[in-house]
């Protein structure tokens, strides 16, 4: 997939996902700009000229401003957004305290919005501008105890297809993509969460959950890169709007 001369956003860039995404386009020719709110998850982004560091919460507008007023800067206008930064966790019905709810709401959602608001100011038109938002299989359907996830995943989707149709006379195509189990450190951190909350053992719950996806394994990071790439080229100039799962047939819908 050639992207030379692309410049690209990667939020969320320096671990999981985000990075195995940042290192693809870089890869085939993007400039990569890899954003995250913890220094110590940008520190590969200083060893090669493909990448610049942007430290970047997600949830600060006048930290999103900069950010993206220092990539254009440096480079020019973003062609490629990734709304990557997410977090997840445990929010039970029960819990007395909203703090965590308020937080994966405000990162995972809000935070894609302000992104994209931004770099969309400066998005050129016409040139093949894409913006994809990194949902979740829990955004079509939900699981006990991580009502907020849920809720934000969801609503990344809807985000999508309302921003799709908004933007889709400037040329520019918006997609979100809904992994299921990758083999991550947020997955690791969800299973021993999870395994608490039902439990049972972490080795039980990741057994019963290889089970559930017809593939019998959990996704690696490069795969969903790999869908990204595909996405973000021009061979997928005609996709917009889309909530495509990367699941090994977790979910059908």
């Amino acid at each position: 997939m050639e992207l030379s001369g692309k410049i690209a956003l990667v939020t969320g860039g320096g671990t999981g996902i985000g990075k195995a995404i940042a290192e693809a386009l870089a890869h085939n020719g993007a400039r990569v700009a890899v954003a995250s709110r913890n220094p110590s998850h940008l520190k590969f982004a200083a060893t090669d000229g493909s990448f610049t560091a942007v430290e970047m919460d997600v949830r600060d507008k006048a930290q999103v401003q900069a950010g993206v007023a220092n990539i254009r800067e440096r480079w020019g206008a973003v062609d490629i957004l990734i709304n990557n930064a997410g977090i997840s966790g445990l929010t039970s019905m029960s819990d007395v305290d909203d703090r965590r709810w308020r937080d994966i709401i405000e990162t995972n959602l809000t935070g894609s919005y302000l992104v994209t608001k931004e770099v969309l100011k400066t998005m050129k038109n016409d040139a093949g501008g894409r913006i994809i938002n990194v949902s979740s299989v829990l955004g079509k359907f939900g699981v006990p105890g991580y009502a907020a996830y849920c809720s934000a995943k969801h609503g990344i989707i809807g985000f999508t297809r309302a921003v799709a149709l908004e933007v889709v006379r400037r040329g520019i195509t918006v997609n979100a993509i809904c992994p299921g189990w990758v083999e991550t450190e947020m997955a690791r951190q969800g299973i021993e969460q999870s395994s608490a909350f039902e439990g049972i053992t972490a080795e039980q719950f990741r057994k019963r959950a290889v089970e559930r996806v017809p593939i019998q394994r959990f996704l690696e990071s490069g795969e969903v890169a790999g869908l990204v790439l595909y996405l973000v080229s021009a061979k997928a100039a005609g996709i917009t709007g889309q909530a495509i799962n990367i699941c090994g047939g977790q979910t059908m819908v």
